[in-house]
């Protein structure tokens, strides 16, 4: 019985330990609108990712890569990630 109580207070705990760490959103003021700077970071890491393909496509260097399906998307997220502890954090 005490071992369960136990387990519902450090459920509630934790709950509320995820609820406190969200002060702020970073949002960039555009035009008098405020979007939230992620979107920034998604959209740069996209065209990266593009100019980053058209230059292993002109090497000729796309065919010897891995299933792209995982590989593009896979250098997106990380360029997003750079661009957002670079920029943001």
């Amino acid at each position: 019985m005490l071992v369960r109580e136990l387990g519902k207070a450090w459920l509630l705990c934790f709950a509320m330990m995820g609820c406190g760490g969200c002060s702020r959103a970073p949002s960039i003021e555009v035009i008098g609108s405020f979007f939230p700077a992620w979107m920034f970071c998604i959209i740069a890491a996209l065209i990266i990712t593009g100019l980053i393909r058209l230059e292993l496509v002109r090497r000729g260097l796309e065919k010897q890569l891995g299933p792209l399906i995982v590989l593009y998307p896979s250098i997106a997220v990380g360029i997003t990630c750079l661009l957002w502890l670079i920029l943001f954090a």
